[in-house]
């Protein structure tokens, strides 16, 4: 352990030959938050008030923020081999898996990967499919504070999230996540054609969550999660962004538990 506060602590581990930063929170049943491609900006509200009700453990991807990049690493698959292999060092046979926008899609190709591995998988705002209608923001195409924004319903919610001065704040963050997330998504961008085939073999209960206003990933995508999964549930959160975590925080965490620590 190498930082602490009153409600989580900052870990390091190794995971094959790389250093893998978290942050994790609460006592219970264990949930894996994984983050948007834009990075953890470290413990938001969000996880603290799922970790009321859960031990959360919130990782830095490889790649991201405190953890190592992978330089062979060249798609999500990728991201999920390590992510698997890092719940086997953190003695976590079986957890609630929740990923949020490109976390979504990385959590989808752990539970193709080792669904056995998986209690509960829920899906925030996932890429991941091919859109049949519209298109996933190019984030590459856009200054990545205009994408961040674009994240939310409103610019008073961004700013409410991520304060006045965010291009600063967040600056090396949003850059050093953006590159990683080309080495990753480019061509094609944040989707694979050989992951719904997949997924149609994983029986874990899912809930592929999905804001009705949601400017970056089409709602077509979520229809095609769950119409992949067997056992998942589309929900769509009327008035909610992409970034729904950020906008409703206890709201948003009070409707995961409900699922994910169910049974």
């Amino acid at each position: 352990m190498d930082t602490a506060t009153e409600t989580h602590t900052g870990h390091t581990i190794q995971v094959a030959g790389l250093s893998l930063r978290y942050l994790a929170g609460g006592v219970g049943a264990p949930v894996v938050v994984l983050h948007h491609s834009t990075g953890n900006p470290g413990w938001i509200p969000f996880y603290e008030r799922l970790a009321e009700r859960a031990a959360v453990h919130v990782p830095d991807m490889p790649g991201y923020g405190q953890s190592t990049r992978p330089e062979w690493a060249r798609e999500p698959r990728d991201l999920a081999i390590l992510l698997l292999q890092a719940l086997t060092r953190l003695g976590l046979p079986s957890v609630a898996l929740v990923g949020l926008g490109f976390g979504g899609f990385v959590a989808a190709e752990m539970a193709a990967m080792s669904q056995e591995r998986i209690r509960r998988l829920v899906l925030v705002g996932a890429p991941g499919h091919q859109p049949r209608e519209g298109e996933v923001l190019d984030q590459m195409m856009v200054d990545f504070h205009e994408y961040v924004m674009a994240g939310f319903r409103d610019e008073e919610a961004f700013r409410a999230a991520f304060g006045p001065d965010a291009r600063r704040t967040f600056k090396e963050l949003w850059d050093y996540s953006r590159e990683m997330t080309a080495r990753l998504t480019w061509k094609p961008y944040m989707f694979s054609r050989r992951l719904a085939p997949l997924l149609r073999e994983v029986r874990t209960p899912a809930l592929v969550l999905h804001g009705a206003a949601d400017a970056i990933v089409p709602l077509d995508v979520a229809r095609q999660y769950a119409e992949s999964l067997p056992n998942a549930t589309l929900e769509v959160v009327s008035s909610a962004g992409h970034l729904m975590e950020y906008e409703d925080p206890a709201g948003i965490a009070r409707r995961i538990a409900a699922f994910a620590l169910a049974g």
